[in-house]
């Protein structure tokens, strides 16, 4: 859906006028929800460290230099995934042996058949930030 959004605030609040549509949750919040998870380096290549994000456990990975960022969830029984091995950007369920792909969260095999949550990463400022809409 595209949304062509003028004129909604007037003096840093939302206008009366559209006030009602945010309320129903038409409109998506106009904050970036950038959040701070680790510095440049403290993430070893083919490690990864879990933050809670407003109540979401989130892992963040470092593939080849590359940070990714999946919730901390097996889809299959909605346990934590960070229990088991991390083989190339692939997690295994400690549990069942479920494998989810870190770069995508596709579920790759049984039981597990729904992809877990991914969350865009970006560098700032030499920070690692995730990017979370709560």
């Amino acid at each position: 859906m595209e949304v062509n959004v003028l004129h909604i605030f007037y003096q840093n609040q939302v206008s009366p006028y559209i006030q009602p549509y945010f309320d129903t949750g038409r409109y998506a919040r106009m904050t970036d929800n950038w959040h701070d998870v680790a510095t440049v380096g403290t993430i070893q290549p083919g490690g990864f460290e879990v933050v809670d994000i407003d109540d979401i456990m989130i892992a963040v990975f470092n593939i080849d230099g590359q940070y990714y960022a999946i919730e901390d969830v097996c889809t299959h029984d909605g346990e934590e995934l960070t229990g088991g091995p991390v083989e190339d950007d692939e997690i295994i369920c400690p549990r069942h042996g479920a494998r989810f792909c870190i770069r995508t969260g596709e579920a790759l095999s049984a039981p597990a058949y729904e992809p877990v949550p991914t969350y865009p990463v970006r560098i700032e400022n030499d920070k690692i930030q995730v990017q979370v809409d709560t």
